[in-house]
């Protein structure tokens, strides 16, 4: 059975993976920071299937947690097959509105979270020369949008890092495989529990897709050998605009990249935010907007087989088009 091991693998889309795995019969560990979460997680996955789970209290934060979670999951589940990172958080609000060590704390979970967890993985699947490391990414990666600016910087990092990181692995002549899995939005809980200091309370962009798809979707790249997966239409199209028109994206997120994030429900300030510490509870894996949500699309499907060389061949194709249709008009000019 294979081992797999998941960052923030409580909630959200990594309770979905956790879930995934869990009915193939996988060695699951999950690491978080809440210890209830964590329990409820456990117990969930093995009545689903899991032969064995581990669930370790763990801030990605700090490297020293990390290596030593992993060294735990070595000796207690075996040899690690898959490392999935996938732990987040967010502050929703204008970059002025972030102190210095909220912008610190979110990229610290989202970007050198990712590197701890990855640094792990490597120094136990190397020696072996096997094993698979997924990112779990966003097309915030490609193309940033407002009132994310730490999320995004953080998001851009990890693909700058993993595509460095490759290359080192490659040159190596390595069997180590890393992937990374650009998302669309996804009705996680986050939008409950972020840091959120706009008027109105947080949602993701729509179209919003339920996070079994995106599950589906993570579990794919983790036992095919692709460099990396764009998941959705509106993820594809966020990163062929910003190959085709940057300038564009920039002025009409400007204008549209507000509104967007958020509902007509005020803010409630009261309510707790999990970017220094955990909101203790099971969350489970869905967020408040299942009405809204797709249960099923082709177009996710199809752009996870399609893989991220798919999709720049298909921007290529249209970014030729649009330079050849403008060049016809000039000479008809």
């Amino acid at each position: 059975m294979e081992v797999v091991v998941i960052t923030g693998g409580t909630a959200g889309v990594g309770r979905a993976i956790a879930r995934r795995f869990a009915e193939d019969g996988a060695r699951i560990a999950v690491l978080a920071r809440g210890r209830y979460g964590l329990d409820a997680t456990a117990a969930e996955l093995v009545q689903l299937g899991a032969s064995r789970v581990l669930a370790i209290q763990c801030d990605v934060a700090h490297a020293e947690q990390v290596f030593a979670a992993a060294e735990r999951i070595e000796r207690a589940l075996g040899p690690i097959d898959i490392w999935i990172n996938n732990a987040m958080t967010t502050v929703f609000g204008r970059f002025q509105s972030l102190t210095p060590r909220q912008f610190i704390r979110v990229t610290d979970v989202v970007y050198l979270g990712y590197v701890w967890g990855t640094r792990a993985a490597l120094d136990h699947m190397i020696p072996r020369d096997r094993g698979t490391i997924v990112q779990v990414g966003s097309a915030l990666a490609y193309r940033s949008i407002p009132l994310q600016s730490a999320y995004c910087g953080a998001k851009h990092a990890v693909r700058g890092f993993t595509d460095s990181l490759r290359s080192e692995l490659i040159h190596a002549g390595s069997n180590v495989h890393l992937t990374m899995v650009q998302l669309p939005a996804v009705n996680t809980p986050q939008f409950g529990w972020c840091e959120n200091h706009m008027p109105y309370e947080a949602q993701p962009v729509p179209p919003i897709y339920q996070p079994e798809m995106i599950a589906n979707a993570i579990y794919g790249a983790a036992h095919r050998r692709r460099r990396e997966v764009f998941v959705g239409w509106p993820t594809v199209k966020a990163i062929m605009g910003q190959m085709i028109a940057p300038g564009y994206a920039d002025r009409y997120l400007a204008k549209a990249g507000y509104e967007g994030q958020y509902t007509d429900q005020p803010h409630d300030s009261r309510r707790p935010s999990n970017l220094m510490a955990p909101v203790e509870g099971d969350h489970g894996a869905h967020g408040a907007f299942d009405a809204r949500a797709k249960g099923s699309s082709v177009v996710v499907r199809a752009s996870s087989w399609l893989g991220a060389a798919g999709v720049r061949a298909v921007a290529g194709a249209l970014a030729a088009g649009v330079l050849f249709g403008a060049a016809r008009l000039a000479f008809r000019r």
